[in-house]
C-alpha cells in the first residue's frame, strides 16, 4: 500500500490501539502529519476503558504536540478508518465503524487484512514504517523536529531503548532523525512509576533459575516493555547466569526480553527461536526481545491452558531445546575429517564488487549496513566489498579477490530487498554501494570439501572468533581444499547455484 492511495478519501479517522504506547502515538502522529500536508483534515483517536496516564506519554503528547484525542464513545461511521500499530479486529483495539478500513502495523498478522494494508512484521516499530512510507511520497519527516523526535521515541521505546533494533531500515531511521535530546531525556526519566518499581522487585524475587543451562526465567506483572529490559539487565549481573528471559502476559500480547553474556548464544537468534510461529523477535547479539500473540499461542499448541501457564512451559521447553540442539565448532582449533565429504568447485557466478576507496578515502572507519547486520572496518587501499547473489556483502582483500574472481566489462544492475550502504562512522555521511559496483565472475579454481549438515551447528570462523554463523540441517559445511581452518557454512538453498562437483 502507498500512502497516496488514502488521498481519495476525505473523512479520515486514524485510530491507534487502546492504552496506546509511544510507538502507536508516534505512528498516528506521522500519518496525521502526512495527511495534513496533503490537504486533508484527519482525526486521530484512541478508545478503550483508560485514558493516558503514564507520565512519559503525557509529556510526549504535550511537548511534541501529538494531536491525539481520547474518544471512548466514538460512534461515527467514517469514510476511512486507518488503524496504526494494530490491526482492525484485534482484541487490543476497540472497533469503530467505517465504510473503508486500512491497516499499518509491524506486528504479526492475526486477522484478515483489508486490501488497504501495510504490515511489515520484521520492523522494530510501526514508526519506522510510517517514516519510510512518507519518504516514498517525497516528504521528509526530519524537517519537523517535533515529529522527528516522536518517531525516534516510538522506535526507542518499542525496541527497549534501541537495544533490540535489528532491521537495517530501523537503523536508518534511527541515524537519520534529528531529535530534541532534552525531551527524550525528560520522557526517559519519567518512564518508571513507583508501582513499576514494585513490579521490578517482585519479579526478580520470584525468579526461576535453571542451573543445568544457567538461565533465569522471570515473569513480571504487566508493565511497560522497557521494565523487562531493566529486569533482565539487572539480573544478568548475577554469578552463574548466562542468559535471562523476562516476560509479562496480557490479554493482547506477551512481551519478552532476552539477554546473553556468552558468545555461544546470540540473544537475537534466541529471541527469534522463542517466538517462531507464534510472534516475532530480534535485536542485538547480547540484547534482544520480542512479542508473542496469545491467539497464535493457543492455535499452534492447541492447548486450553491459560496463556500464563502455557507460555511458561513454551519458553522453558524452547530454551532447553535451543541450548541443547547446537554442535559448536571453533574453526581455528578444528580440522574437519574430509573423508566423507565431496569435492566441489565454484560455478561461474555474475557477482558485484566495490573498491571501497572509490566510496570513501583510505583510513576511513566505516559501518557497512546490510540485512544480515552491520560490519565495521577501516578502509585500506586493497580493501574491496563483494556483493553476493542475494545482496549479501562481505569485505575481501585484493589478493584473494583477484585469485578467485575475474572482473568483466559489464554493468552491475542487480536490485535487492535492501540496498547495502556504507556510513562514515565519524561524519555520519552515508552512501549506497550499488552505484559504485562493478561486475565480476567467480572462477572455478577455488575448490572446497563440503557435505550437507544433519544437525544444527554454530561455527566460529578462523577470522572472527566472537561471532558465530548458524547452520541448520540441509545447509552445507565446507572447508577450502588449500586451508584446513577456512571452514564456513553455505546456505542449502544456494549451494547448487554456487558450487558443482569438481572435475578430477
Amino acid at each position: 500500500m502507498k500512502l497516496k492511495e488514502l488521498l481519495v478519501f476525505d473523512d479520515i479517522v486514524i485510530q491507534c490501539h487502546d492504552n496506546p504506547d509511544a510507538d502507536a502515538l508516534s505512528s498516528g502522529y506521522a500519518l496525521w502529519w502526512y495527511l495534513n500536508r496533503m490537504g486533508k483534515r484527519p482525526r486521530f483517536i484512541y478508545r478503550g476503558r483508560n485514558m493516558l496516564t503514564k507520565s512519559n506519554l503525557l509529556i510526549m503528547k504535550e511537548e511534541l504536540k501529538v494531536p491525539v484525542h481520547y474518544e471512548p464513545d466514538f460512534d461515527e461511521e467514517a469514510e476511512l478508518l486507518v488503524t496504526v500499530d494494530c490491526q482492525y479486529g484485534q482484541r487490543n483495539v476497540t472497533a469503530a465503524k467505517a465504510k473503508n478500513i486500512a491497516v499499518i502495523d509491524h506486528h504479526q498478522t492475526t486477522v484478515m487484512l483489508p486490501p488497504l494494508s501495510e504490515v511489515r512484521s520484521s520492523m522494530g516499530s510501526c514508526a519506522t514504517i510510517l517514516w519510510d512510507m512518507i519518504r516514498e511520497e517525497g516528504l521528509q519527516p526530519e524537517e519537523d523536529i517535533l515529529l522527528s523526535t516522536a518517531l525516534y521515541y516510538g522506535l526507542f521505546t518499542d525496541t527497549n531503548k534501541l537495544s533490540e533494533v535489528s532491521h537495517p531500515l530501523d537503523k536508518d531511521m534511527r541515524d537519520a532523525l534529528p531529535v530534541n535530546k532534552s525531551i527524550i531525556t525528560k520522557m526517559s526519566n519519567s518512564n518508571i512509576s513507583l508501582d513499576e518499581l514494585k513490579i521490578t522487585g517482585k519479579a526478580i524475587l520470584e525468579y526461576d533459575y535453571h542451573g543445568a543451562n544457567k538461565y533465569l526465567l522471570i515473569r513480571a506483572d504487566r508493565c511497560d516493555p522497557n521494565i523487562l529490559g531493566v529486569i533482565s539487565d539487572f539480573s544478568m549481573e548475577t554469578v552463574g547466569v548466562d542468559i535471562c528471559l523476562a516476560y509479562y502476559v496480557s490479554p493482547q500480547e506477551i512481551k519478552f526480553s532476552v539477554r546473553s553474556c556468552i558468545k555461544e548464544v546470540h540473544a537475537n537468534e534466541l529471541a527469534a527461536f522463542l517466538a517462531e510461529g507464534i510472534g516475532g523477535g530480534g535485536g542485538h547479539i547480547t540484547k534482544a526481545g520480542g512479542t508473542v500473540r496469545p491467539e497464535k499461542l493457543a492455535e499452534v499448541f492447541g492447548s486450553e491452558k491459560e496463556p500464563e501457564q502455557l507460555i511458561s512451559e513454551v519458553f522453558t521447553g524452547r530454551l532447553d531445546e535451543y541450548l541443547s540442539m547446537f554442535r559448536i565448532i571453533y574453526a581455528r582449533e578444528t580440522t574437519l575429517d574430509t573423508s566423507d565429504m565431496e569435492l566441489y568447485e565454484k560455478t561461474q557466478q555474475h557477482l558485484g564488487y566495490v573498491k571501497l576507496t572509490d566510496v570513501f578515502p583510505a583510513d576511513t572507519t566505516v559501518e557497512i549496513r546490510t540485512l544480515e547486520g552491520d560490519i565495521n572496518i577501516s578502509i585500506e587501499e586493497d580493501t574491496y566489498l563483494m556483493i553476493g547473489v542475494e545482496g549479501e556483502v562481505y569485505p575481501i582483500k585484493k589478493q584473494k579477490l583477484e585469485s578467485s574472481y575475474k572482473a568483466v566489462d559489464e554493468p552491475y544492475d542487480k536490485t535487492f530487498e535492501y540496498e547495502p550502504s556504507i556510513r562514515d562512522v565519524i561524519t555520519g555521511e552515508k552512501k549506497g554501494v550499488l552505484k559504485f559496483a562493478g561486475s565480476i565472475l567467480s572462477q572455478g579454481d577455488v575448490r572446497i570439501f563440503a557435505k550437507p549438515l544433519s544437525d544444527h551447528v554454530k561455527l566460529f570462523t578462523a577470522w572472527d572468533e566472537e561471532k558465530y554463523y548458524s547452520g541448520n540441517p540441509g545447509d552445507y559445511i565446507a572447508v577450502r581444499e588449500d586451508d584446513p581452518h577456512d571452514i564456513y557454512i553455505i546456505n542449502g538453498r544456494l549451494f547448487s547455484r554456487l558450487y558443482r562437483g569438481a572435475k578430477s
